[in-house]
């Protein structure tokens, strides 16, 4: 069994990586770490250790002492909150993937993986079924970081031979955890919004398409890229990810189907210029060519997960 660590366990994705890698590897043989212990599932579920992403010493100590072979960096600052704190989303994204490249380097594991993000394209790049390779002219911190880690991954790869694998995420949406400060965050939020209170204020205009993805779909694409034969992997820089693309109206449109007096208003903030930036759908065909990529989950699927979830899930609280 490989020995796994999980850098930002306790965040929207790497917890529900954790639970899925314990369940394949055992919970013994993946090493959760975060700055903190914010989400105590994950703390309690099996060997947990406080690593500083920034700190070399930190993260190195922790491998040598589990015997660590691979990494998944899932700490990073996202692109909304980056936007607020541009030095320390830059600091945290690249210095994080500078320590565990190097330690990759240096023979102290064997295989990295790293989250890029559709981030890394900007108001420049082919909005529709947006290619593999094109026009990458970020416009937010978190895509620069994005960017300039993807060339550092294929950089390393090419001349210290670093088995580094890496995918493009769209938007991510999850009834398990909250989300970490994403452009992306509304399609979350309104599903919570549309069982609380009824109602949800959007901070994205009803017409902004983007790439998204249910997370376990998200989950397995990872798990499945990384079980993939490494002659198989072709591009050492970051896969394109692709499931559905929609709009705020419309999963706004399939929330009224299950509750029928769900309201939405629209109040775009600075995300949507953001948003604007990004594309509205993504072309993949490389993932699914090279390690038979597949989604599982459309819009109406899963909005009945997400909403018969988060129903159990406030039910379970009030008691």
């Amino acid at each position: 069994m490989p020995k796994i660590l999980v850098i930002g366990a306790c965040g929207q994705i790497g917890s529900e990586l954790t639970s899925k890698l314990r369940e394949t590897h055992g919970k013994n043989n993946v090493i959760a770490s975060d700055i903190n212990y914010n989400n105590l599932d994950v703390v309690n579920s099996g060997v947990f250790e406080i690593v500083d992403a920034q700190d070399y010493a930190s993260v190195k100590i922790c491998v040598e002492k589990h015997q660590i072979d691979t990494i998944y960096l899932m700490a990073a600052m996202l692109s909304a909150t980056g936007e607020k704190y541009p030095m320390k989303a830059w600091d945290l994204n690249m210095n994080s993937l500078f320590h565990v490249l190097n330690l990759a380097k240096e023979g102290f594991i064997k295989s990295v993986f790293w989250p890029s993000s559709i981030a890394v394209f900007g108001p420049t790049t082919p909005k529709d079924n947006t290619p593999q390779y094109t026009v990458m002219e970020p416009t937010t911190v978190y895509g620069i970081t994005k960017q300039v880690g993807e060339r550092w991954c294929e950089y390393y790869n090419s001349k210290y031979g670093v088995d580094v694998r890496s995918i493009r995420y769209p938007g991510i949406i999850s009834w398990k955890t909250l989300p970490g400060g994403g452009t992306t965050d509304y399609a979350v939020e309104i599903y919570h919004k549309a069982i609380t209170d009824k109602n949800y204020e959007c901070f994205l205009s009803e017409n902004t398409e983007l790439p998204m993805m249910f997370m376990d779909d998200a989950i397995e694409a990872t798990v499945k890229l990384m079980q993939a034969p490494a002659e198989n992997i072709s591009i050492r820089s970051s896969y394109n990810l692709a499931a559905i693309s929609f709009t705020p109206k419309d999963i706004y449109s399939a929330i009224k189907k299950h509750i029928p007096d769900f309201e939405i208003s629209y109040n775009p903030d600075f995300r949507q210029q953001i948003a604007d930036s990004w594309p509205k759908s993504i072309d993949d065909s490389e993932a699914r060519k090279d390690w038979n990529w597949n989604h599982t989950f459309d819009m109406e699927k899963m909005t009945s997960e997400m909403i018969t979830q988060l129903q159990k899930k406030y039910q379970s609280s009030e008691k």
